[in-house]
């Protein structure tokens, strides 16, 4: 497994922005997918929602409906860090954001501990 360690959550108004940081020790990532998942208020560990998520080999990313053209996911190998740009936040986006590493071979899964992005509308 990996340490991940989430930064960058807050509290901001309906239609600001925010970028989330996840730190890992990974130094390399073709044999990773990653991605963000949130987690929102009341709702269980198995509830939570897979936000974006970008695959080591290749770069393919993929965004939940909801997020669609307003988070934005990327891989910066050089810091060994994953982040998650978002704008034009909403209350709905309010939650605890999860960053996630599974390898493609072996389906071994981390997580991190979370950091809370609160949105006042």
């Amino acid at each position: 497994q990996v340490q991940l360690v989430e930064s960058g959550g807050g509290l901001v108004q309906a239609g600001g922005s925010l970028r989330l940081s996840c730190a890992t020790s990974a130094r390399t990532f073709s044999n990773y997918e990653m991605g963000w998942y949130r987690q929102p208020p009341g709702k269980d560990r198995e509830e939570r929602e897979l936000v974006a998520s970008i695959m080591g080999r290749g770069g393919g990313t993929g965004y939940a409906d909801s997020v669609k053209g307003r988070f934005t996911v990327n891989l910066d190998t050089a810091k060994n860090a994953l982040y998650l740009q978002m704008n034009n936040l909403t209350p709905e986006d309010t939650a605890i954001y999860y960053c996630r590493f599974e390898t493609t071979t072996t389906q071994v899964v981390s997580w991190g501990r979370g950091t809370l992005v609160t949105v006042s509308s």
